[in-house]
């Protein structure tokens, strides 16, 4: 595990504004009738418009700037035709490299008027996001985290997908340690003053069982409800986390 220094922590918070930023910047455009495709170019531009790079694109040959996904998709969703209609979900996620360092930030949105049920579920999966990240300090344990976040799922009635997870970040979009969702309390990697990592929780409506499309990318629910995804980059402080992934 690579800890980072104070000199390095403010580059990835500088990646981490401008993808805060590109995602304020996003709530604008998301509304029923623009494509997946589009966001992604908005995405695209405004990152190279504030002199860093989509870090997404071309990352083990991914073809686009973001990971955009609706309803019944979970992660990677490659940007398209699909077209937003009214009472969908739509989740950005996507890596700002800046200096060489990176950010990943992931957001779930409401498009138009979505029913109550599913502005619940988003609200759960944002709260177990910061469920997780209380656990967050020196001494504590990356199973920590990962118990936090499935037992707060778990409890309002949500699954939660296990072939993904959260991870390092750095120099590199993925470094150790892995960050799962789910787990037991008191084990795995100890955390220690100057990690950074990505958390992430991704929770389903139904079933935790996934499918990977015939792309070869997109991971959708077997059920086919809704998936829901919130993601922040963080530096492990001495009390406590600071959020890279902010204003």
């Amino acid at each position: 595990m690579n800890i980072k220094s104070e000199r390095e922590i403010a580059l990835m918070k500088e990646a981490g504004h401008i993808n805060y930023l590109a995602h304020k910047e996003m709530e604008k455009y998301i509304k029923p009738g623009i494509t997946t495709a589009q966001l992604d170019k908005k995405i695209h531009d405004f990152i190279i418009n504030h002199d860093a790079y989509p870090s997404c694109l071309g990352y083990e040959g991914f073809p686009a700037s973001a990971c955009i996904c609706v309803n019944e998709e979970i992660v990677h969703g490659i940007p398209g035709k699909r077209v937003l209609k009214d009472g969908d979900i739509v989740k950005l996620d996507f890596t700002v490299r800046k200096n060489g360092y990176e950010s990943d930030m992931t957001r779930t949105y409401l498009v138009g008027n979505v029913s109550d049920e599913i502005r619940n579920f988003v609200k759960c999966t944002e709260e177990a996001l910061f469920v997780g990240l209380q656990q967050i300090k020196p001494g504590n344990r990356i199973g920590d985290i990962s118990h936090a976040i499935e037992e707060y799922a778990h409890v309002h009635g949500y699954s939660v997908v296990e072939e993904f997870v959260g991870h390092g970040i750095g120099t590199e979009m993925h470094e150790d340690p892995e960050v799962p969702n789910y787990g037991k309390p008191g084990v795995g990697p100890r955390l220690k003053k100057g990690m950074t990592l990505a958390i992430e929780p991704m929770l389903n409506m139904g079933s935790k069982e996934i499918i990977i499309q015939k792309n070869n990318w997109t991971a959708v629910t077997k059920d086919g409800l809704p998936s829901v995804h919130f993601e922040h980059t963080i530096a492990v402080t001495d009390d406590g986390y600071e959020l890279l992934t902010g204003e």
